[in-house]
């Protein structure tokens, strides 16, 4: 089952966490619009309504752009470094999704938001990248190739309990190729995006090689002992 709009609008992608974890693991309606307002607050002045995509955003964005870009950003690098507790896997056999993390560069692409109701998309928005918290919302300076742009994107929190830090590719492609969760697998997640990066003419040679090791593993189980401390967490 693919996530969908009606999803977002319904709150289901709480719902999927506090059933499968607690309620203390997913932030409240209010705790989200406050991180959307201290968001917002940060905005640079004369920023337009950018996302920058660089993982499932790219194949189910799930809002309404009225442009899509090619774009790198610099100083961050897009990585299987998250836990999914829920969406792409469960808590005894968590799955993995991506983020931007540290060091390196990407490529991905800007959508730029209706204005009229970028405010009621960015609530959507929350809804889904925010669900539990692993992200920061930060405005990034992008290349639009050779045109400077600044865009919303999801940092990965490096204190946070689901940060998977220091996989070597083969224990992460080892986990891609068997979690599950309630919105589909990781192995499917991984190669969504791979595909739909090389339909923006982007190859990732990362995600090439890890999508390699995920075939060549098929089905069974992982040999990876993942343990999340029991606190608040979140994924992608």
């Amino acid at each position: 089952m693919t996530l969908s709009r009606r999803d977002l609008e319904e709150g289901r992608m709480r719902e999927v966490y506090v059933e499968a974890l607690a309620e203390g693991h997913a932030l409240t309606d209010e705790e989200l619009s406050a991180s959307l307002t201290r968001t917002l607050t940060a905005k640079p002045h004369g920023a337009g309504w950018w996302v920058f995509a660089y993982g499932s955003l790219l194949w189910n964005p799930l809002f309404p752009f009225v442009e899509a870009r090619r774009a790198s950003v610099h100083g961050l690098h897009r990585r299987f470094c998250l836990w999914s507790l829920a969406s792409r896997g469960k808590p005894d056999a968590p799955g993995l999704v991506l983020a931007l993390d540290r060091g390196g560069s990407c490529r991905g692409v800007v959508y730029r938001l209706p204005a009229p109701c970028a405010m009621d998309e960015l609530h959507l928005l929350w809804r889904r990248e925010m669900v539990t918290g692993a992200y920061a919302p930060r405005w990034l300076h992008v290349d639009c190739e050779g045109r400077k742009q600044i865009a919303l994107g999801f940092v990965v929190r490096r204190d946070h309990p689901q940060y998977a830090r220091k996989l070597t590719i083969e224990e992460q492609a080892d986990v891609i190729a068997h979690a599950c969760g309630a919105f589909g697998s990781s192995a499917d997640y991984l190669e969504r995006t791979r595909v739909s990066l090389a339909t923006h003419g982007i190859v990732d040679l990362y995600l090439e090689r890890l999508a390699a090791r995920v075939s060549a593993k098929g089905c069974g189980t992982p040999t990876i002992d993942v343990h999340v401390p029991a606190t608040s967490g979140s994924e992608q």
